[in-house]
């Protein structure tokens, strides 16, 4: 009898199951139809199937964040890249160079921000 209630007891483990579940369904495309989808849900920032509910249930997307938007962050990242190297020469060298250098970089990262808002 312990060992039945073992049984039911245990769990197989991995992720619990979720408690609404999405059913399976099928959608019937042409390679056009599905080439205009993926690039309108990678404009607007999502994935394929996301992008095919939300237009489905709401009737319009609304892009996280626009072409000119996208390239203010690749330029913060790139800037981001180049603190860190900053930092790293400056235990190498000292300080003050990284410290004139980082100048430079803190104007332009306060010239992007400005232009999102």
């Amino acid at each position: 009898m312990i060992s039945e209630e073992r049984q039911k007891i245990k769990h197989k483990g991995g992720r619990p199951r979720k408690v609404i579940r999405r059913t399976v369904t099928s959608l019937r495309l042409t390679e056009i139809e599905l080439y205009v989808i993926k690039n309108k849900a990678s404009k607007a920032g999502l994935r394929v199937t996301t992008y095919i509910r939300q237009m489905a249930i709401n009737g319009k997307i609304t892009a996280r964040l626009n072409e000119e938007e996208r390239q203010f962050v690749r330029e913060l990242v790139g800037i981001a890249n180049n603190i860190n190297q900053l930092t790293k020469k400056g235990h190498q060298e000292g300080l003050l160079t990284a410290v004139l250098h980082f100048e430079k970089y803190r104007k332009i990262i306060d010239n992007l921000l400005e232009k999102l808002r």
